[in-house]
């Protein structure tokens, strides 16, 4: 199992997004996603949390809001926990980075992006004052969503 973060900064009704076309053997190539990483050793979700949007756009967040957690399964990837965060305040410019190309989305065009399935539930989710903090287990076989279940209720697919 891997324990990450991801993060999707807001402004102006964008989410800073990453195209994600620099990395070799990129389960998420050609991809957009928000801002995050793997977890290092003895690292609690905030620190992986600000460490990985520090290195991956220059930006020092100021209050990341941990939202919820996300758990993938899947029949080629080991399991994966998700830790969800928004923030809208933070500090810095942005850098290049070397995952892939930084974009300022409007959130309402999220939608028309390639995003994995399951991602366009929790960009919902996030959007959602009834959800402030929840858990999403998503199952995929492939790169096809089979199952998604919220705070232990499937959803509709």
């Amino acid at each position: 199992m891997k324990n990450t973060t991801l993060c999707h900064i807001e402004k102006d009704g964008c989410y800073l997004m990453l195209h994600r076309i620099k990395k070799e053997n990129d389960l998420n190539h050609d991809k957009w996603v928000g801002i995050g990483g793997k977890f290092e050793d003895k690292e609690s979700p905030e620190e992986c949390n600000a460490r990985e949007v520090l290195e991956e756009t220059g930006l020092t967040l100021k209050d990341a809001r941990y939202r919820g957690i996300v758990t993938f399964v899947s029949d080629q990837w080991e399991t994966e926990y998700m830790h969800l965060f928004t923030a809208d305040r933070f500090s810095g410019e942005l850098i290049e980075c070397d995952e892939g190309d930084l974009c300022w989305v409007p959130k309402s065009e999220l939608k028309n992006l390639p995003l994995w399935a399951g991602d366009y539930l929790f960009l919902d989710l996030l959007d959602r004052p009834d959800y402030p903090f929840f858990s999403l287990k998503l199952e995929y076989c492939g790169e096809k969503l089979v199952n998604a279940v919220l705070n232990g209720t499937a959803l509709p697919l």
